[in-house]
This record gives C-alpha cells, structure tokens and sequence, in this order.
C-alpha cells in the first residue's frame, strides 16, 4: 500500500475546520514535514514457546489502559498500563517495578559498544532499511525541535539531520537524543564525532527516563580541563527538563517496549508535543503471515540467543530482547494506548471522515483503529503515527 503523505500545516487546517476535534485552534507555523499513519537466564527449553502473542495481547486489547533504558516494557500483562502489585515483566519472568529498570540497563550497558550488530542479527539487516523508511516518510524540515527518546547510539538523530540537510538543505533542526543508559549516550556521542554535527547548535543528548521526562539532565559532548587540573574531567550533569509543548517530533525506535509503564510513556510524549506536533514509534511488531510469524518465532527463540552468544559473549541480553519482543503489544493493541493517551490517529476511520484515507494497517476487530500503523517485512517491524491536535 503506498503511503499517504501530508504536512501538518494541511492536517492543522483541516482539523480545525472539524466539529469533533477536541481543539479548535492550534498554533501555526510555517515548519512543516511529512508524516505517515502507518529502539538473563531461564532460557524456555527449545521449541518451547509461551502462547501465542495473538492471542495473548488481542484478548485484552478492548481494555487498553514506560523509559528506562535505551531500550525497559508495558507492564505486567501486557496492556502497558501499572498493576496495582508493582510488579512487572522482564521479558517472560516476573520482578518488581523497581527492579526493571536496573536490569533493562544492565542489558543495554552489555550490548552498547556491538548494538549494531544486535540489531543486524534480530533483523537480518533489514533494520537499516526500516529506519531509512521511517525517518523519510516523517520528511523531517524546518527548523523543527526533535526528540529522538531511547535514541542513545544516534542513529535514528543523524538520518533526520542528514534527511533535512540533503533533502532541504536545512540547517536549523534540532534533534535533542535522550536516553537513559550512559553506556549508550557513549555510542551516540562516538558516532557524532564523526560527523559535522558534533559541536554544533543541531544536536545535544540528554539522560533520562522516558517516563519522567520533567526530570532529564543534559550530559556534556566532551571532558574538559579545570584551571587547576591536568586531567580533563566530566562537569556535573546539569537539569534540563523537556519542557510542555516544546517538541514538534517525538521519535522512539526500538525502545518502547523496553519501558516500565508504556502509557505513563506515551502520556510523557503528548505533555512535550506541541499542538499538531507527532509522535512516531517504530517497533517490532507482530508477523501478520501465520506460517512466517511460526518461522520467525523459531528463528527468535532458537537461533538469536546462541547467536547473541557467539557475536558478544552475551546469551542473556538477547533472550530477554527476543522475549521482550514476544510480550509487546498487538499493533491495534499499542494503537488504543496511542489513542488512550490523546493522540489522533492519522489512519483511523476518523481520520478518513476528514479527508485522510486510511493507509495499511487492519487487523479483524480493529476497525476503531485500522490504518493506524504501516507493517514492515509482514509486520516484524511496525510504524505507528499520532498528532497531538
């Protein structure tokens, strides 16, 4: 299905215009960019597997009620949403709230330097295509203010500089990469330094919880030399909170399922959003091809863990990767947390009533949200798209 393209001055006037958006007015700007409704042991003997996310996450979906790592998961269930015994997943075992968010980053701290090659091995590669394609249907321009969350290695950060630079020769968009592993923000500030960004006014990175975004700290691109010291040292970090309404994109990719409490995530995201700002999340999904979706089970709990094994020393941190893709959310699952937090969504039935016809996310009894997300590969990656109106 071939994506529908739209910029948010177009989505802005016509909402305005609409008598059930919740806000009649917005501000305006003349920025605009492109967006689509389309970041340790009890291994399960082999073969074995829970039963299916499917069935698992769709018979819950109707009652759609987090950050710690670059990359801790929705809560304990599997709606995202904060049970009452603080308890919570870490991939298929059951810990204490207060204990994810340690292990989340233990695993992140251990896969940092070779996370690359991580993603290589969960996606065959093609991760590198997904991300090329998620940044260039956002069309980022402008002179926006971006926040690339769980963003830690700055992947995701550079291919929107160089998308607005290249494509439109913009010089003045902003991306601010939050993460909360500082193994991570290590990577990220590495690879800046290759480029012409580092040390510039269009990227900074900042520590924190996605869930708390009131409480980040901006961490320095470099040591530097005291008067009375010989050796260059890190100044204390310094509190820089992501102010309400201050962002016009918020992206995460392969990180939201990472998150302790994955409303309290996405409520965090439409706080900072601007009126008509966006939201882009791409995630792994659910296979949507019943005889693939067995085969990439298979390929998920048999081979990725020997093989995380044989590329980093680190069996563990790839067991729970692959378990913490199994516990995510259905797509229309995650598209009701989205809309739950006040999101609209771009592809959904009310969406094409103002004149924006659904793009290819559908699944049965989704019909509130189809359209909402675009699968990637038969949906072993998903992108997903709200506004803040």
């Amino acid at each position: 299905m071939v994506a529908q393209r739209y910029t948010l001055s177009a989505l802005r006037s016509t909402l305005s215009a609409a008598s059930n958006a919740p806000r009649q007015s917005v501000a305006t700007s003349s920025r605009t960019f492109v967006s689509t409704p389309y970041s340790r042991s009890d291994r399960p003997p082999t073969g074995s597997f829970p039963p299916s996310s499917h069935q698992q996450n769709d018979a819950s979906s109707s009652n759609s009620n987090a950050f710690s790592s670059s990359r801790p998961t929705s809560s304990f269930g599997t709606d995202g949403s904060a049970p009452e015994n603080k308890q919570t997943h870490f991939g298929f075992k059951t810990v204490a709230e207060e204990d994810k968010e340690s292990l989340v980053a233990s695993v992140f701290s251990s896969v940092a330097s070779k996370y690359d090659i991580m993603n290589d091995a969960m996606s065959l590669g093609i991760h590198r295509l997904w991300k090329d394609h998620f940044v260039s249907k956002l069309d980022p321009r402008g002179g926006i203010k971006v926040l690339d969350v769980a963003g830690g290695t700055g992947d995701i950060a550079l291919r929107i500089l160089d998308h607005a630079r290249t494509k439109h020769f913009d010089r003045e968009t902003h991306v601010t990469v939050l993460d909360i592993n500082p193994s991570m923000l290590k990577e990220g500030q590495k690879r800046f330094k290759q480029t012409m960004y580092w040390g510039g006014p269009q990227v900074s990175f900042q520590l924190g919880n996605a869930e708390q975004l009131d409480s980040t700290m901006e961490v320095p691109p470099e040591p530097v030399r005291g008067p009375n010291s010989k050796q260059p040292y890190l100044p204390p970090l310094e509190s820089k909170p992501i102010p309400d309404e201050s962002i016009d994109l918020y992206t995460i990719a392969f990180g939201i399922r990472n998150c302790t409490h994955i409303d309290e995530v996405l409520k965090q995201a439409y706080r900072v959003l601007k009126p008509g700002g966006v939201f882009s999340c791409l995630e792994f999904g659910k296979v949507n091809v019943p005889f693939l979706a067995e085969a990439y089970k298979q390929y998920s709990f048999n081979i990725l863990p020997p093989l995380g094994q044989m590329l980093a020393g680190d069996r563990a941190s790839y067991q729970y990767l692959v378990e913490s893709i199994e516990r995510f959310p259905t797509q229309p699952h995650f598209a009701r947390m989205m809309k739950d937090a006040g999101f609209h969504l771009p592809g959904s039935p009310t969406a094409t009533s103002l004149g924006f016809p659904a793009d290819s996310g559908s699944a049965a009894g989704s019909e509130d949200v189809a359209g909402a997300w675009e699968d990637l590969t038969f949906g072993v990656a998903t992108i997903w798209t709200g506004i803040k109106l």
